[in-house]
């Protein structure tokens, strides 16, 4: 009986927030801040900035693919499923605020001149990524976030593909809820970057 109502109570605490039963009767819309819980920034000196011969990376837009374009929060229960939390939301879509976040941390690195691809600034690198998978693996209690990101890095100038790389990270779930699905996405945002910027040190 015990067991019973514990796995009720699991049930529940997860279902609560998804796409089931009548929107009229659930709480109000929550909305989370995806942000890099990476390393933090040293409270001394700032970081010197690129030289005047740094290369001028270019950084696209992260995609998301397919179900992942979105910015509702997505859960999944089994390998084969997935869904969307009713009353939780991104500010941004992850792939844009993936992106901002990306940005920002290799400006940080004083490597490179970064910019936004598509703008008038012309570049000697380009960097493209992809968010494949993105979403809370729910199969367990509390389960955890799964980040699978794909990522190119071209020379622009030789004109020829200097690396492609697959990160995948996962960041456990403290709550089995929303919230913990959404403070444990900027745990795996974090990681991923981390081996990014790593990576792409290896490509200078």
């Amino acid at each position: 009986m015990k067991r019973m109502l514990a796995v009720l109570g699991s049930a529940l605490a997860l279902g609560g927030c998804i796409n089931i039963g009548d929107r009229g009767a659930g709480p109000e819309i929550v909305h989370y801040v995806l942000s890099d819980a990476g390393p933090a920034v040293s409270a001394g000196a700032p970081p010197a900035g690129p030289g005047p011969d740094a290369p001028t990376l270019l950084v696209l837009d992260t995609a998301a693919s397919g179900f992942y374009d979105t910015d509702q929060l997505i859960f999944s229960r089994s390998a084969d499923t997935r869904g969307q939390y009713q009353f939780a939301r991104w500010t941004e879509r992850p792939g844009k605020r993936f992106a901002d976040l990306m940005r920002a941390r290799l400006d940080r690195q004083g490597a490179w001149q970064v910019s936004e691809a598509g703008g008038y600034v012309r570049g000697d690198l380009l960097l493209d990524t992809e968010l494949a998978e993105f979403y809370h693996d729910a199969s367990s209690n509390p389960g955890q976030v799964r980040l699978v990101l794909r990522a190119e890095l071209v020379d622009l100038r030789q004109r020829r593909l200097l690396g492609r790389r697959v990160f995948e990270q996962q960041a456990p779930v403290e709550r089995y809820d929303a919230g913990g699905a959404a403070a444990a996405s900027s745990v795996a945002v974090g990681r991923a970057l981390d081996d990014l910027v790593a990576w792409l040190a290896t490509l200078q």
